[in-house]
């Protein structure tokens, strides 16, 4: 009987972990399901918007110094204005909303990158052939803190960022989109 009883518990701490460590998996795998399925109530349970709006910004702008923290007043007060007009929405408006709607977030998960934007406005059409839905890859794993990617078909990677709220229950805070292509310089 207490060799079962060890069984038991063993079992039970060999699953809370394997549940540990897949929880990030399982969040990934919710938000391409809910996305696919247009559940906004779900997107919202499973994705922090604030956080992944505000990521999403400086990586359309295509400027490395939107990515760094904005001057101190006190050190650089030109600086600190400068930088006040060019993040002013009104003046500049990255619209990393359309990144954030159910059929961007699902071709995004399916590894589309800067082109899940184009299908904001409308789903994509139904094909003929099955949807490519590639499995997410480990790229950071922390105690707080996960990151999974998924690459395209030319290997370019949307790296989705998430972040532990309890135990099991992990938020997406971030998506690191792949780089602009450079542009082609007009043939002479």
């Amino acid at each position: 009987m207490k060799r079962l009883f060890g069984n038991l518990i063993l079992a039970a701490v060999v699953l809370a972990v394997v549940a540990f460590f897949a929880a990030p998996a399982v969040a990934f795998l919710a938000i391409r399901s809910a996305a696919e399925a247009s559940d906004v109530q779900g997107l919202n349970r499973l994705i922090d918007f604030n956080a992944v709006r505000q990521s999403i910004r400086p990586q359309l702008t295509g400027r490395a110094e939107a990515m760094a923290p904005p001057p101190a007043f006190l050190e650089d007060p030109i600086g600190a204005l400068r930088r006040q007009f060019e993040n002013n929405p009104i003046i500049r408006p990255p619209d990393a909303d359309a990144y954030l709607t159910p059929a961007a977030l699902a071709a995004l998960t399916r590894g589309e990158g800067r082109q899940a934007d184009r299908w904001s406005a409308t789903p994509p059409p139904a094909a003929a052939e099955p949807v490519r839905k590639p499995w997410p890859r480990p790229a950071y794993w922390g105690v707080n803190r996960a990151r999974l990617a998924v690459s395209d078909r030319a290997g370019a990677r949307t790296v989705f960022t998430f972040e532990r709220r309890g135990p099991f229950e992990w938020r997406l805070v971030q998506i690191g989109l792949p780089p602009a292509p450079a542009p082609v310089p007009p043939a002479a």
